[in-house]
């Protein structure tokens, strides 16, 4: 459901569907994975591809919002018929940005393993925080062009684990089939889980502890929107209302347009000039 709305906001190409939806899936998942009620967390793929950059955040309650900077990107299938999200971003960086309540955010950044957003994160995750993960995204899209189904997976090992454990894990994934194919089949998280790890021996099948929900939320609103009119400063706010009279801001996440009038920017003026 959140790849489907980003899709009707942003109006997606099929393959800008599968780029943005891989990273909405997994800065959600990461989201999720925060301790703090207020963390937050961007994700932020730039190449020299056609897509030039992908941005998705989220928070620790699983909200999320991002946006594509060339929705309506199109390449050529890959020759085993799955969209090139690898070719749309090209060679690039990954960023993650933690926001965790600290004077710093954490930033980490590595250069792009594949630019298919699940193989960077592995990538990320051993490089940048030391922690042996695999993770997987899929974004099914059947052939009338329909989203018909979204979801991911982050494996994580953690201290102590069983060796014998983690080899049948590894064993698991490495047998699996795509993605892509398991979670049309799945329809729900505990189904796809059952599917992933079906040949895991019995004293280490998966035990579901929580559920949590992932949605769209982007949270912006007029008030932010004037503030970030007052943040320009007093002499570009002044020739804005000589120059214009009227501003109309945008929101890249979800389209949202604010309009500002005469009247309305002169008192943000005179809000910027008591600061």
């Amino acid at each position: 459901e959140v790849v489907r709305e980003a899709r009707q906001i942003h109006h997606t190409s099929n393959l800008a569907t599968a780029a943005l939806g891989r990273t909405l899936t997994a800065a959600g998942l990461m989201g999720l994975m925060l301790k703090g009620d207020g963390d937050k967390l961007s994700l932020i793929f730039k190449g020299d591809g056609p897509a030039a950059e992908i941005l998705a955040t989220a928070d620790s309650s699983g909200r999320v919002k991002g946006y594509i900077a060339d929705p309506g990107v199109e390449l050529p299938l890959k020759q085993n018929g799955h969209l090139d999200v690898g070719g749309a971003i090209g060679k690039g960086t990954l960023t993650v940005i933690k926001d965790l309540g600290l004077k710093e955010p954490y930033v980490g950044r590595i250069d792009l393993v594949s630019g298919e957003i699940a193989e960077d994160l592995t990538k990320y995750f051993a490089v940048s925080e030391q922690q042996p993960s695999s993770v997987a995204l899929g974004v099914r899209v059947d052939e009338k062009g329909e989203l018909s189904a979204a979801g991911g997976f982050i494996v994580q090992v953690l201290p102590g684990a069983d060796e014998k454990a983690v080899a049948a894990v590894e064993d698991c994934l490495f047998f699996m089939d795509a993605l892509t194919l398991l979670i049309g089949d799945a329809g729900n998280p505990r189904a796809l889980l059952r599917l992933i790890f079906k040949n895991m021996p019995d004293e280490y099948q998966p035990q579901v502890l929580e559920e949590r929900d992932i949605s769209w939320h982007c949270g912006c609103s007029r008030e932010r929107m004037a503030s970030a009119l007052v943040s320009i400063g007093k002499k570009d706010l002044a020739q804005l209302i000589e120059e214009d009279g009227q501003a109309e801001l945008t929101c890249q996440f979800c389209r949202a347009r604010y309009h500002f009038g005469r009247e309305e920017l002169t008192e943000l003026l005179k809000q910027a000039q008591s600061r």
